[in-house]
């Protein structure tokens, strides 16, 4: 690429990020948690992003090569998770997360840090979420994300499912538990004299008409970019190839 086509390439995707349009809140919007909450939620995402500050650390000292992958899964799930689908009677949006994804590529530990570090980037320059909602958000969509996938796929795994079904299941799980968490946390800070249940059930409710086709893609797009890393790539996952027949490798 020479230079006259990156400068047109930065330029474009510069519009796309800085050009006016209506504002769409994602994740928990700034603000809408009490104070008391907000703190609540911060102080139960701090262990899990020291864990996986600890577990980015050790791979560095252990495996410098898998940072590159580390960076990229990064990438993809502030992409990924700045595609919204904007709920505004619940002060939130629904939206694919990528962190189930990313919890079957370089484990649960990274995946809670990039996934912290892509929220603060979206609360920072792109209004989406907000600072005082950040340590919800990555309960929800970094450390729940990506515990579930990862624990729902060894399990599977461990069961003989397929991979490709493990792996879309995995990625299914990780997107409807995170909008189950953003609901429980929505509804232990909202429901005010109301029963704590009934706003759950409300808030739930309104995310699955959006929620549920876009968890079954994610689950689709995770078992397919699994399986295709699984193929090519398998050194990336800890895997050691399998040899192959001569005659099958000329197919």
């Amino acid at each position: 690429m020479n230079r006259s086509q990156s400068f047109w390439t930065i330029v474009f995707f510069s519009c796309l990020v800085f050009w006016p349009r209506p504002a769409m809140a994602m994740h928990l919007s700034e603000g809408i948690l009490p104070v008391g909450w907000a703190a609540f939620w911060f102080v139960i995402a701090a262990p899990f992003v020291a864990w996986g500050l600890r577990s980015v650390q050790i791979r560095r000292e252990t495996d410098p090569q898998s940072m590159p992958m580390i960076a990229l899964v990064g990438a993809a799930i502030f992409v990924i998770s700045c595609m919204p689908v904007l709920i505004p009677w619940i002060g939130s949006c629904s939206h694919p997360c990528g962190t189930g994804l990313g919890s079957l590529l370089i484990g649960p530990g990274p995946t809670i840090v990039v996934a912290s570090i892509a929220l603060l980037i979206q609360a920072l320059f792109l209004a989406h979420g907000g600072l005082t909602t950040l340590g919800a958000d990555i309960v929800s969509m970094g450390v729940v994300g990506a515990l579930s996938a990862y624990g729902a796929f060894r399990l599977l795994r461990a069961i003989k499912v397929p991979v490709f079904a493990a792996a879309m299941a995995a990625g299914m799980l990780s997107d409807w538990a995170t909008y189950a968490v953003t609901s429980l946390q929505l509804a232990s800070a909202l429901h005010g004299d109301g029963a704590m249940g009934g706003m759950f059930l409300a808030i739930a409710a309104a995310f699955i008409p959006t929620q549920l086709p876009l968890g079954i893609a994610e689950g689709v797009v995770t078992a397919v970019a699994y399986r295709f890393v699984l193929i090519r790539r398998p050194d990336l996952l800890g895997v050691r190839p399998t040899p192959q027949p001569v005659a099958e490798m000329h197919q």
